[in-house]
């Protein structure tokens, strides 16, 4: 989808601020609803600045468009040098206002970008429901000055563009308040509170144009991604068939529960599996299967300690567990780091990686530990021989007694 954004009358250091904020504004409001990784551009085209926007997984566009529209669009308007408002609404019907209010009001400065928040509250004099504005330190000097210019005049406020109310200043507001009031329901106004805290436009946005594209190139190397996980899991299944055999093969089994079982969850999340997201999956498999390693060498070691099968298997996953523990609880607090404070780029692969890390964690522990206790806990015999662990190695192990 691209927008035309109206930077006209800005000046140069407004406009790069206000199209930042701009991008800002609408990165928060696609967030809100779950998508992934948005693809957010200013750029310009001739005179023209235009928002770009990019949602993947969204099928209907309709939706999407309503979804960044829903963004409201505040700003405060002075009467014309020479024009009287009351003309405005003595000449024209109600429903008239509309089309000739730019003939007898004059945008401000005064808009959303400097909104710092909005809540509902209940008008003293009628009991209405009514929303009240904070504007930041900045929005709070330009409303005083435009007070100041406007004593005993109306200053009319509009939301897209439609005017809900023009109070008369009656005194110079120096702490950044102001209050819309109009014909709203206790849900309009909560509504309308909810929209301007989650992001007012500092400039307004009209569409332009919108199209779906085809994701040929995405499909290209998403199924190249897939085909190196499938060969990479299929090399980590022989290495640990070889190295740990029954053992690693029950690990092997453990994590074709552990696959399954993380993409349900990404599903009923509603993660949109990207590249960077699919490469936060692959390197949570990888802990997974290093979780699995680290129980199987402890294992190995309490079997050449001398240990009995059951015990070896019951040692080595709770003398395995803090290893386990700490590296994956350090491995969540980098991707909640990596998913709050870093661009929506990088946070497909944070969400991913965190899903993955903490189901990888029960895979490892209970799945696993499962698997083992009932096909090899029973036996003591030469269960020994299935975890690699060699008799030659059992016998050097064992100390010499010091002479």
């Amino acid at each position: 989808m691209i927008y035309r954004a109206d930077v006209a009358g800005l000046s140069n250091n407004d406009r790069i601020t206000a199209l930042d904020g701009l991008k800002d504004v609408i990165e928060r409001r696609i967030n809100l609803f779950g998508v992934q990784e948005p693809r957010i551009e200013v750029s310009r085209s001739g005179d023209e600045w235009r928002l770009i926007v990019e949602l993947a997984g969204i099928k209907d566009i309709a939706q999407a468009i309503e979804m960044i529209g829903q963004t409201p669009f505040l700003q405060f308007w002075q009467e014309q040098a020479g024009k009287s408002s009351e003309e405005l609404f003595e000449k024209y019907k109600p429903e008239e206002t509309l089309l000739h209010f730019e003939e007898y009001f004059e945008a401000t400065e005064l808009t959303g970008r400097f909104l710092k928040r909005a809540e509902v509250v209940f008008d003293q004099t009628s009991s209405i429901p009514a929303v009240s504005l904070v504007f930041d330190e900045e929005g709070a000097k330009v409303f005083k000055d435009l007070t100041t210019k406007n004593l005993n005049k109306p200053l009319a406020i509009t939301i897209d563009g439609i005017p809900l109310s023009a109070p008369i200043v009656g005194d110079v507001i120096t702490d950044g308040h102001a209050q819309i009031t109009g014909r709203f329901s206790l849900a309009q106004a909560k509504d309308l509170a909810n929209n301007l805290n989650q992001g007012a436009l500092p400039v307004p946005i009209t569409l332009i144009s919108q199209r779906s594209v085809g994701a040929t190139l995405g499909n290209d190397s998403l199924n190249k991604m897939v085909y190196a996980g499938i060969i990479g899991f299929i090399t980590i299944a022989v290495f640990m068939v070889l190295s740990y055999r029954l053992g690693g093969l029950f690990s092997v089994v453990a994590l074709l529960i552990y696959i399954p079982l993380t993409l349900a969850i990404f599903k009923l999340v509603g993660v949109t599996l990207t590249l960077s997201g699919i490469a936060g999956f692959l390197l949570s498999m990888g802990m997974a299967v290093d979780a699995n390693i680290l129980i199987l060498e402890r294992i190995k070691e309490e079997l050449r300690s001398g240990k009995e099968v059951v015990h070896a298997i019951r040692e080595g996953f709770l003398r395995a567990w803090p290893s386990i523990r700490d590296s994956n609880v350090s491995s969540i607090i980098t991707a909640l780091v990596l998913y709050f404070f870093t661009a929506s780029i990088v946070r497909g692969f944070a969400l991913t990686l965190l899903i993955g890390v903490v189901t990888s964690m029960f895979s490892a522990i209970f799945v696993s530990r499962t698997l083992i206790m009932a096909f090899l806990g029973e036996k003591s015999g030469h269960s020994k021989f299935w975890f690699g662990v060699r008799m030659k190695e059992m016998e050097d192990s064992k100390v010499s007694p010091v002479i």
